[in-house]
């Protein structure tokens, strides 16, 4: 992966399924995907955080790494923002964010601030799913048909329906809302996904985001596929 991107050579000391830690004292996280979260204080991890850590921590534990960035450096937790490449001779050169994709450790989540990159990602998702690898092959990430979400269904989803009518929208981050037929999802699309208020009615898709009361927010046009 080619890149003028800024660039840090460190070693890997601590990692978790979502994040990890450098010899540095530096917070990563691999921008563009979206693995288990880890148990924190009272809440129990995700679903397959282990097998994803696991993932994580055969391919990196012990090895020089280089940060790449291409948008926001840092979150509100000073972590870094970063695709990671490992630089140094113990194995192979590895672009991590892909490699936890294409070994089912992870799923594609884009970010509008992070987008740089991600593109290369739905294609390695994609056939890691048909392939049933990792996290895909033990049912942890299923994804839903709009009109039959389940209940329970919450946090980050992938769902696959065909678009309905588009309204405007009342909330402060959106500019538009997308119905789905035979359904009450709302695809809520954000100001950076702004070209999703021209989807065409009745396209089959498969929309990715956070999901809450009803509504799943869009927040960059790589986070819908078009099916057709």
């Amino acid at each position: 992966m080619n890149s003028p991107w800024a660039n840090v050579a460190a070693w890997c000391a601590f990692w978790t399924a979502t994040h990890w830690l450098l010899d540095t004292g530096q917070s990563v996280r691999l921008v563009g995907v979206e693995a288990p979260a880890a148990p924190y204080r009272d809440r129990e991890g995700d679903a397959g955080f282990e097998e994803a850590k696991r993932i994580l921590e055969d391919m990196v534990l012990g090895r020089e790494v280089e940060l790449r960035y291409g948008g926001l450096t840092r979150d509100r937790y000073d972590r870094a923002l970063a695709h990671v490449v490992t630089t140094d001779a113990l194995g192979p050169r590895l672009w991590l964010n892909a490699e936890m994709v294409k070994k089912g450790g992870a799923r594609v989540r884009v970010y509008p601030d992070t987008a740089t990159a991600n593109a290369p990602l739905l294609a390695l998702e994609a056939a890691a799913r048909a392939d049933g690898r990792g996290l895909w092959d033990d049912g942890v990430w299923p994804i839903h048909n709009a009109a039959a979400l389940p209940p329970e269904a919450e946090r980050f989803q992938i769902v696959e329906g065909v678009a309905g009518p588009m309204q405007g929208s009342e909330e402060r981050f959106a500019v538009c809302d997308v119905a789905l037929r035979g359904s009450p999802l709302i695809l809520q699309i954000g100001k950076s996904a702004a070209e999703l208020c021209q989807l065409p009615e009745g396209a089959k898709i498969r929309a990715r985001g956070f999901l809450r009361d009803g509504r799943l927010e869009i927040s960059h046009p790589l986070n819908l596929e078009m099916l057709d």
